[in-house]
């Protein structure tokens, strides 16, 4: 094996619950080791790549990556950290969902080479869709425990709720056991990972290898990624960033990570990139030295966006960043559409294109458009100099605005103050 895999995912903060024997068994031998993923979108979001990661990290060390794609278990739903149960998806949604995460997953892991340790990819539903309920409450339900299964905190959480819990969402961790069973039988899987919720889960699984087969099996799981603000991880206004382009394009990808707060980004460069301590540490201590230039959050986001969307979407994304930032004096007219239309942070509003071919004042417009709450507000700011329109200042409280001054024959790009951009879509 090349190196400890172990002590390096420790040092990056990467395990949380480790079984014992973990660290000997990958130090002993070339070793099969899954995670599994949730088909409930057709794209994984950036919740999704620390598994990944982790994945990538077994391969570069030697070992097996199995990627188990829940087709059977996204019929059902996981109750770790939930509180409330999930929707059922259809078999047609399902089937499109998984198509679009295996596609992801291949851009990452090695599945094609005749390595011994080239990733594999399975999907549960193989062998759940000819499994008789008689056979697996006689099968797998009798070698655990009511008892058991109450005690993980998944399960008590939710019984203790208010919506309680369904049978379905009860038998849940008995499935995913199976699935570390069957892996462990059949691919000589013998270890698994996963966040820190699923340890329930996963122990479950080791526990019914043990019954079943009176074998070994390991496993460990990494902390659930939170924001030092105590926001949740992975989430901006839009929602989810996803690592679809058509769902996040890699400019607003590229922007989630060069906004991250220093404190986030110390402990995110060593999560999600694949940098050495040392380069780590060199770029920790030149950040400290000058924050303002942000050299944490520019390599972070670098790694990260190349590894996922490749050089090219990363050389686009600092080329718009520049325009829209750094290059204040370019002409609005250089903006192609895309970039206007994914400026991470602006507001956008729309305005009837009749009252612009008639020409608007540019006090009516800033308050009807809500840039400015009051038209007192809107004149005094511009009286300060402090509006441009297309990164033109507008120069006078008399200033008209009409349709030839449209981007794009439908845009108009307003800057309040030094920061706030507000983008004007005329229909």
């Amino acid at each position: 094996m090349t190196g400890n895999l172990i002590e390096e995912l420790q040092w990056r903060g990467m395990i949380q619950d480790i079984m014992p024997g973990t660290e000997e068994q990958l130090k002993k031998e070339m070793t099969a080791g899954y995670i599994g993923f949730d088909p409930t979108a057709d794209s994984l979001h950036i919740g999704s790549l620390v598994p990944i990661i982790l994945l990538v990290h077994l391969q570069k060390n030697g070992h097996k990556p199995v990627a188990l794609l829940g087709g059977a278990t996204g019929m059902v739903g996981d109750p770790s950290g939930k509180s409330e149960e999930r929707n059922l998806l259809s078999e047609e949604a399902l089937q499109h969902n998984l198509k679009g995460v295996k596609a992801q997953l291949e851009k990452f892991l090695d599945f094609n080479s005749d390595a011994p340790n080239a990733a594999e990819m399975v999907n549960n539903y193989d062998w759940f869709k000819d499994f008789s309920f008689l056979d697996f409450i006689r099968d797998v339900g009798k070698h655990i425990t009511v008892n058991y299964m109450m005690s993980k905190d998944s399960v008590k959480k939710r019984l203790e709720g208010d919506a309680g819990m369904s049978f379905t969402e009860f038998t849940y961790q008995l499935v995913q056991g199976y699935d570390f069973y069957w892996l462990h039988r059949n691919k000589n899987c013998k270890l698994q990972m996963g966040g820190s919720d699923q340890w329930g889960n996963i122990v479950t699984g080791t526990e019914l290898i043990r019954k079943k087969s009176s074998s070994e099996a390991f496993a460990f799981t990494c902390p659930l990624i939170t924001k030092a603000d105590g926001g949740k991880f992975g989430k901006t206004e839009k929602g989810n960033v996803w690592l679809d382009p058509v769902r996040t394009s890699p400019y607003q990808f590229y922007q989630f990570w060069l906004n991250a707060a220093d404190a986030d980004a110390e402990r995110f460069i060593k999560i999600f990139t694949f940098l050495s301590k040392t380069e780590i540490e060199d770029i920790i201590t030149a950040h400290q030295q000058d924050a303002a230039k942000r050299i944490l959050q520019k390599a972070l986001a670098k790694e990260i966006t190349i590894f996922v969307h490749g050089a090219d979407e990363y050389n686009k994304a600092i080329e718009t960043t520049e325009k829209l930032f750094s290059n204040q004096n370019a002409p609005a007219e250089s903006l192609s559409e895309e970039e206007l239309e994914t400026i991470e942070g602006i507001v956008k509003n729309n305005y009837e294109l009749s009252k612009i071919q008639t020409g608007v004042s540019v006090i009516d417009f800033l308050a009807e458009t809500g840039i400015f709450p009051s038209k007192g507000e809107a004149r005094k700011m511009i009286q300060n100099g402090g509006v441009s329109i297309n990164r033109k200042k507008v120069e006078t409280i008399e200033f008209k605005i009409d349709d030839s001054m449209m981007l794009h024959n439908k845009y108009l790009l307003i800057q309040k103050g030094k920061k706030n951009y507000y983008l004007i879509t005329v229909i």
